[in-house]
């Protein structure tokens, strides 16, 4: 039955009861489909009433799956009291309407789920931004909708003028504040880049952790750096980037970054807002690309992470795989392997448990520290300045001072930031060649932090 503007209703603005949809492809376990699906709709707070799966069938392109399946679904609606319809798909403005209309709840796709996730889980100033920005984006496609008043003109006494609609008024609120939001994210990355500036000059690496959400990036985070950074069992516990100094084991320093985990159908709104954020992983020196070495699908996951890392322009960056909880599955050992030339490029271990973690400081003391010998540095009396400079730089090993009032700094330096410095040749005196053995200088240690998952 075609329906009209009259036909249209006031969408209920609360309920949590909710029909799961999923429209399912050939050749697919629905099962493992919609696992991931339905982790998401708790993580809403919804309840899930009941979950529908229709087949790979043709599909009415008004409601997205067929015009008998959705009956179904309005008969399911009205006899379960359903409040919400979720679909686990990318629905076009036209195909929310609609189905709005028809099953007289709210819709929501997979795109305003994961969004609702990110409202509920953004806790600082930069996040919050980033979130509602999205948000805003999504909704500025679908302002057609089902609220009958957005499509009426606004009149009466004071009222009357050129005729705007309340939609249009929307449309233009909606995007004055996207340029104000967008303003204030400028200003954030322009600050994020200030910060970035001695961290580049220092050399200092940074390596970056990514992976999928709820692979155990945070947990592991935790237990390299003590960083307390929130870790639970669920889906996106951690939006908003941290960064911790670490030291290697033969006491190199590097800086770890803690990342947003990506999921399937990332969209592309949050792709988009969360650009400063992932700014920190295109900048990256290496990738810890963490991934649930329990899960039976991790290794699909593991390609949609790099899809999302290749949208980024991060596709190039060098990677460690770093497959966690180990300890929920037989078989795997804790430890490294290599690939054809000796170079680690998995670490098996388990972030809660600590087994295999000294095995990723060891596999980053090789990749960072084979050009960072220790070296005696003579100072002259009153040069604070490079005195400084290199302690900015290098892990200072040690200071002796000298009869002339000048002092001997040894320090592991990179032979790229000696040179930066001046102090090639004579002024500097190498006393140990790099070893990944030796012991750990001033700051964390790999595997000593405890951590309960």
């Amino acid at each position: 039955m075609k329906r009209g503007v009259a036909d249209l209703f006031e969408r209920p603005s609360s309920g949590t009861r909710a029909l799961l949809v999923h429209a399912g492809a050939r050749g697919e376990d629905p099962e493992r489909a919609t696992e991931e699906f339905e982790e998401l709709v708790r993580a809403t707070g919804a309840e899930p009433v009941a979950l529908v799966v229709s087949g790979p069938r043709r599909r009415d392109p008004r409601y997205f799956v067929g015009a008998g399946k959705a009956e179904e679904l309005r008969e399911r609606v009205e006899a379960d009291a359903i409040e919400l319809a979720i679909f686990n798909h990318r629905l076009t403005p036209a195909q929310e309407r609609n189905l709005e209309a028809l099953l007289k709840c709210r819709v929501l796709d997979r795109i305003g789920l994961i969004l609702d996730i990110f409202a509920r889980r953004a806790s600082t100033f930069e996040g919050r931004l980033q979130v509602e920005l999205a948000q805003l984006r999504h909704l500025s496609t679908r302002l057609v909708r089902g609220w009958t008043h957005l499509e009426r003109q606004r009149g009466g006494i004071g009222l009357r003028g050129p005729g705007e609609t309340q939609l249009e008024t929307d449309r233009r609120l909606v995007g004055k504040r996207i340029e104000r939001i967008g303003r204030q994210l400028d200003a954030v990355e322009r600050r994020r880049e200030v910060n970035r500036r001695p961290r580049r000059r220092s050399g200092v690496p940074v390596v970056s952790l990514v992976g999928y959400t709820n692979a155990g990036k945070s947990t592991l985070f935790n237990r390299l750096t003590g960083a307390g950074v929130h870790a639970a069992d669920q889906l996106f516990a951690t939006l908003d980037p941290t960064l911790r100094r670490l030291t290697l084991p033969a006491g190199s320093p590097l800086v770890l970054v803690d990342t947003v985990g990506f999921v399937g159908d990332l969209p592309h709104e949050l792709v988009a807002a969360f650009r400063a954020t992932l700014e920190e992983t295109r900048q990256a020196d290496l990738l810890l690309h963490v991934v649930d070495g329990s899960a039976p699908d991790g290794r699909e996951r593991a390609e949609r992470v790099n899809e999302v890392l290749a949208g980024i322009d991060a596709g190039d960056l060098p990677q460690i795989e770093v497959m966690n909880k180990v300890d929920r599955r037989a078989g795997p050992v804790p430890g490294p392997e290599r690939d054809d030339t000796g170079a680690v490029r998995r670490v098996w271990l388990s972030a809660r448990t600590g087994e295999g973690v000294e095995a990723l400081g060891a596999a980053l003391g090789e990749r960072f520290e084979t050009s960072c010998p220790i070296r005696e540095i003579r100072l002259p009396p009153g040069d604070g300045r490079m005195r400084a400079r290199l302690y900015e730089l290098g892990t200072v090993q040690g200071e002796h001072p000298c009869e002339d009032g000048g002092s001997i700094v040894e320090v592991r330096i990179a032979n790229r930031d000696l040179a930066r410095l001046g102090l090639e040749g004579g002024d500097a005196r190498t006393v140990k060649g790099p070893a990944s053995g030796s012991p750990a200088g001033p700051g964390v240690r790999f595997g000593t932090v405890p951590r309960a998952s």
